[in-house]
């Protein structure tokens, strides 16, 4: 891994981006912190960034959205996202968008350092099963994927009304910080 690349850090958190930071500017890694997808993509246009690390659900806006136009704009960009509820299904939709590895918070530095290595085996996803507020998120999220984040389409498709969505999405944006 080539250290002296800058590491590109997104998510809504800003208190986990300052403490990820710091963390990794210890291992002498430089790191440019955002916290949303258009800060992201003009931070690829003004550093040398080599390896991202992704949340999965940046306030509303979806990180699997954001994965493809990051590897739009810089091809050979390596990608680790980060969930703080992995299931299946959200990593291989990951994985099949071009991520290069998916995790589930907490990670240490030394974990994401492993995370850009080759992989040897399955992303590490928790054993326990998700709850049934988790697996309602994943669900909404994969609906959400697949209309592109269109929330009025994806409110049609859960047969939900959109206010509703937008409210379940506000509250586990809150909930999660």
């Amino acid at each position: 891994m080539n250290e002296s690349a800058v590491w590109l850090l997104i998510d809504d958190d800003e208190a986990f981006l300052h403490i990820l930071q710091r963390s990794l500017a210890r291992q002498d890694i430089e790191s440019v912190t955002t916290t949303s997808g258009s800060m992201a993509l003009t931070a690829l246009s003004d550093h040398r960034i080599r390896y991202c690390v992704l949340d999965l659900n940046l306030a509303g806006e979806s990180g699997l959205q954001l994965l493809p136009r990051l590897l739009e704009r810089r091809p050979e960009l390596q990608i680790l996202v980060l969930t703080g509820y992995g299931s299946i299904a959200t990593a291989v939709e990951a994985m099949r968008r071009g991520a290069t590895n998916y995790l589930c918070k907490p990670v240490t530095v030394s974990q994401l350092l492993k995370g850009f290595e080759a992989l040897e085996a399955p992303p590490g996803l928790r054993e326990e099963p998700p709850s049934v507020e988790e697996m309602e998120w994943e669900h909404i999220q994969r609906v959400l994927n697949e209309h592109e984040g269109n929330i009025s389409a994806t409110a049609r498709a859960l047969n939900m009304h959109r206010r509703t969505l937008q409210r379940k999405l506000q509250k586990h944006s809150r909930w999660r910080n």
